[in-house]
């Protein structure tokens, strides 16, 4: 097993490290404040490659690893969690499901504009009454026979509002529970298709997540993903490379804050001295650094484990698991060290410890991850 990246690897990290510094620093601030989606900056992304890495070239895609992936979305999330989610959502829920269980005509329709840029995606799954419970699909699908009716809410749906395409998870034969979901592929603007306001988040502010209504919209055939009854396993295969990214980028609002809190310490003088001299500052720091090792080694196995096609079920929960509850311990650690200035925006900490709570709770809270793991390591 070797720990050393690529060139390649190398100057991609590098690209997503100056873009994040460049193009993402300036106003930060003021979009999280304002909850202003970084519209600009996201269509950059696309341009540069940054929403269709792992897709295949042939599809508009960058062709690259997984270890790639995490690589620039850990750069992104240092600067702009709001714009790093984004990324995510079209990378490893979105371009991923379509173009491992899409037909060639969905891909050719629609994932060759999503690899390249040109359009977002969502992935919708979550509803008022179906969150960690993904089983519990109130959204409907009636087959008519050429096209699919579909009735239902869904919510906490990031790109909500600014998507083109949507990847709706929806029940059709209620009576046979999860074996009864579909997958369907929604296009922005069909008619009875809504989106709700834009919500008020306590962090990745800048993000769009709204809920989504469905009255009556029809949806051909041809759009369903995979046989009859085959929605839910895509949904969680779907999400377990998910996991993946997300952890990706609780490690990068980790790192992030505490490299803004190593050099602060080594700024800011308390009783004469630089306050990175003081015992209860350094082992601080020294923890902090740890944890975020440690979550990086877990995070590169799991997108290893991804990359060489074995099972990443097990690896990519502990990673997203681990990672998040670290960015919460090592973003509150960042505040503390910044003292009251920590407290205020213009240092970045404060956006980035409220940025770190929701790496707990999407793509599977916590609590799910304990459980992944703990039926994973009970059954062997």
């Amino acid at each position: 097993m070797e720990f050393k990246l690529t060139e390649e690897q190398i100057m991609l990290r590098d690209a997503a490290r100056d873009f994040a510094r460049n193009e993402l620093l300036p106003g930060v601030i003021e979009r999280d404040e304002k909850g202003i989606y970084p519209a600009e900056q996201i269509a950059m992304m696309g341009e540069l490659g940054f929403l269709g890495m792992m897709v295949d070239p042939k599809y508009g895609g960058g062709g690259m690893d997984t270890v790639s992936y995490t690589l620039a979305m850990e750069e992104i999330s240092k600067i702009d969690a709001s714009a790093s989610v984004v990324m995510s959502v079209n990378n490893s829920l979105v371009c991923w499901g379509l173009e491992t269980f899409g037909t060639e005509e969905q891909k050719q329709k629609y994932l060759v504009p999503l690899a390249t840029g040109e359009k977002t995606g969502a992935f919708c799954l979550s509803e008022p009454e179906a969150g960690s419970d993904a089983t519990s699909q109130r959204t409907t699908a009636i087959d008519m026979g050429d096209h699919y009716i579909i009735n239902g809410t869904k919510n906490w749906i990031t790109n909500g509002g600014t998507a083109d395409v949507f990847l709706v998870v929806a029940q059709t034969h209620k009576e046979k529970g999860h074996h009864g979901i579909n997958a369907f592929i929604v296009e922005k603007g069909a008619e009875g298709f809504v989106p709700g306001p834009k919500e008020n988040k306590m962090g990745i502010r800048g993000s769009d997540t709204r809920s989504l209504m469905f009255t009556d919209v029809k949806v051909p055939k041809e759009n369903r993903i995979g046989e009859d009854g085959f929605g839910f396993k895509f949904a969680m295969k779907t999400l377990s490379g998910g996991r993946i990214g997300i952890a990706a980028q609780a490690l990068g609002i980790a790192s992030g804050s505490y490299e803004l809190a190593l050099q602060y310490s080594k700024e800011r003088k308390a009783f004469g001295r630089e306050i990175s001299k003081h015992q209860a500052i350094a082992f601080k720091l020294a923890d902090m650094a740890t944890e975020i090792e440690a979550a990086r080694m877990l995070i590169h196995k799991a997108a290893w484990d991804k990359d060489m096609h074995q099972s990443y079920d097990l690896s990519g929960a502990m990673a997203k698991y681990y990672a998040a509850e670290m960015a919460m311990r090592v973003t509150t650690e960042a505040v503390q060290i910044h003292g009251g200035y920590g407290y205020v925006k213009e240092y970045h900490v404060e956006r980035l410890m409220r940025d770190a709570k929701i790496t707990q709770i999407y793509e599977g809270t916590s609590e799910i991850q304990q459980i992944v793991i703990s039926r994973a390591i009970l059954r062997d």
